[in-house]
């Protein structure tokens, strides 16, 4: 589906167009000193992760780096000799949050270029495994606890998706820590971090008031909703995280949306009364499942909601975030009252009220 979601204007026509042509899109200057820099994000169907480069200390900034490969790495390269810079002019690295298509190449462009790195600490300190075979038996375990059958796991092993050239890129150990409402690149800089977490635990985006932008990295996307799901290992309420981070963003006035995916646009507050209301949708879908069919498990759940494929045909990563979104739904549902989990070894959700709370 390439449908525009309502209320919004888009602004990178050449990326919409590059998104609906399911080709790269262009190296574009969003503003004076600001650059979008597309890399190839290999085997997953987002395509491409949208790096910005902002003029900094005689070079430039860095937010997000692309997926550990040398594909994105050649285009990181490339994407920056178009915006007129070489990599070793990066001189800081600033990650809007732990995951492998934004940070995954963090390491390589600190030790080729000797820059800085900053995280936010929850995602620094966050859940890290030894191995991808490590990460795979955690993702397991829980897949087992949510309820998966034989033909769930061999579901999410088809169609399995991007693997990094070096699992051990998953792992940074930055120089800085981002903290909310602080400028990352010195007192006198445009830059402040927003956290965000929902996402991931520390997630950031940031607000450049000067250029009047926005950079979202996965908190915001202008036409699909972040995938909310928990890691293997993590706990709590992540979903109910998620929902407090945008409500909090309401009030900040950007003149564009700049994304880490796809292409950015006009109408924030749009954009955000969107994605409230999805995520109110779908928790009246899981209540009105769990009314249907009580003490059933998560991976039940998940299967009765609306996607935008048939079950069958979910298959690897879309498999695997299906059923996280639907558990963290679950567990926000139980963390404000309107269900309980019945189960030990697999979980059996049972409805407490009739239907779920309003969020818009």
């Amino acid at each position: 589906m390439s449908a525009v979601p309502p209320g919004i204007i888009v602004s990178g026509t050449l990326q919409r167009q590059a998104w609906l042509d399911h080709v790269l899109p262009p190296v574009e200057m969003v503003r004076p000193g600001m650059w979008s820099i597309p890399t190839p994000f290999p085997g997953s169907p987002l395509r491409y992760v949208l790096s910005y480069a902002i003029e900094h200390d005689g070079g430039v900034a860095l937010v997000d780096t692309g997926w550990p490969s040398e594909e994105s790495w050649d285009g990181l390269v490339s994407g920056l000799g178009e915006a007129g810079w070489d990599i070793s002019d990066v001189k800081a690295i600033l990650i809007t949050h732990g995951h492998g298509d934004h940070m995954g190449l963090a390491r390589r462009l600190r030790e080729r270029t000797g820059a800085w790195a900053a995280m936010h600490e929850a995602d620094a300190r966050a859940v890290r495994f030894t191995s991808h075979d490590d990460f795979e038996r955690a993702g397991d375990e829980a897949l087992r606890k949510r309820g998966g059958l034989a033909a769930d796991f061999e579901a999410v092993r088809r169609q399995a998706g991007a693997r990094p050239d070096d699992f051990g890129e998953f792992s940074l150990q930055p120089d800085r820590f981002l903290v909310d409402g602080e400028r990352p690149l010195g007192p006198g800089s445009a830059l402040t971090n927003v956290w965000t977490p929902g996402h991931t635990p520390g997630h950031v985006c940031f607000f450049d008031d000067a250029r009047n932008v926005l950079l979202t990295g996965d908190h915001i996307l202008p036409r699909i909703t972040p995938n909310i799901s928990h890691a293997p290992r993590q706990t709590g309420d992540i979903l109910g995280q998620y929902l407090a981070s945008l409500q909090a963003m309401s009030g900040l006035v950007a003149g564009e949306v700049l994304p880490a995916h796809e292409y950015r646009f006009i109408g924030l507050t749009e954009r955000i009364h969107g994605l409230l209301a999805h995520h109110e949708e779908r928790l009246g879908e899981v209540m009105a499942t769990l009314h249907a069919q009580p003490g059933c498990s998560t991976v039940v759940v998940a299967q009765a909601l609306h996607w935008s494929r048939p079950w069958d045909q979910m298959l690897g990563m879309q498999r695997k975030f299906a059923i996280g979104e639907a558990y963290s739904h679950l567990v926000h549902l139980e963390a404000t009252g309107y269900i309980t989990n019945k189960g030990t070894d697999v979980d059996s959700w049972l409805a407490l009220r009739d239907s779920g709370p309003r969020l818009t």
